[in-house]
């Protein structure tokens, strides 16, 4: 007796054919998953309908996608809350109840984004209208050999110059300060008379025999330069040769 034959003997119920823990593995074949699958001529997933004659079709005729506006309008505008929030504050209603009952009397939807571009107005350009930078004229080749573009650099530069001194001066004119009293004062030192070089008691009085100066004028300056120069000298009084630098 064959196996279909077996199988064909006495009461089945659904769950033997639709239950995977109850079905048994045939030899040499794999585990069935107990799933109703349609018949041998079904195909799955979405039919393509295909509309293409070829290359002679392509050549010949060109088919452009064309937007479905009415699925579009079928839909419904969302609620514009914040027109809706602005109207209600003007009417006066500020509280949580107001501004429900308000929404349930009123409704205001948001305008569409497509009708408010197709309203629009295209603009219209003539059409000898060139988009786009105009192309810069060529650079004449005998100005950049007599650098003519140096030269009218150098001029501008002065004139530029010359322009910002006389902006100059005549803002100090304008601005000028006049000294007082009291800002003369503040500036002026009294003169001070340098103390005499010392000399015995019994010498003061005694003239000098040799004077190597031509006048007392050139022996102040002389002493004034000396006094200047004892710094970079060696020596307790600065009367040594010059140091050398220090690192």
């Amino acid at each position: 007796m064959s196996r279909k034959e077996l199988e064909a003997l006495g009461s089945q119920r659904e769950s033997l054919s639709t239950n995977p823990l109850l079905i048994q593995s045939e030899v040499g074949k794999p585990r069935r998953r107990c799933f109703t699958l349609p018949p041998t001529n079904f195909t799955y997933g979405m039919r393509s309908v295909c509309l293409d004659g070829g290359a002679s079709e392509a050549l010949s005729s060109w088919n452009s996608h064309h937007p479905n506006r009415s699925a579009s309008r079928k839909k419904a505008a969302e609620q514009d809350f914040i027109a809706l929030n602005k109207t209600a504050v003007q009417s006066g209603l500020t509280t949580a109840q107001e501004q429900a009952q308000f929404r349930a009397t009123h409704d205001i939807r948001r305008r569409d984004e497509s009708e408010r571009t197709s309203s629009r107005s295209v603009p219209q350009f003539p059409r000898d209208m060139i988009f786009g930078i105009s192309t810069r004229p060529s650079t004449p080749v005998f100005d950049l050999l007599e650098n003519r573009y140096q030269e009218r650099w150098l001029q501008e530069r002065k004139e530029a110059e010359r322009k910002q001194r006389e902006k100059i001066s005549k803002k100090r004119l304008q601005g000028k300060v006049y000294e007082t009293r009291a800002s003369l004062l503040r500036r002026y030192s009294e003169p001070v008379d340098l103390p005499p070089l010392w000399k015995m008691p019994r010498w003061s009085k005694v003239p000098p025999n040799l004077g190597t100066f031509r006048s007392d004028k050139a022996r102040t300056t002389a002493f004034h330069h000396h006094a200047s120069d004892a710094t970079s000298r060696t020596g307790v009084f600065g009367h040594g040769i010059y140091q050398a630098a220090k690192c």
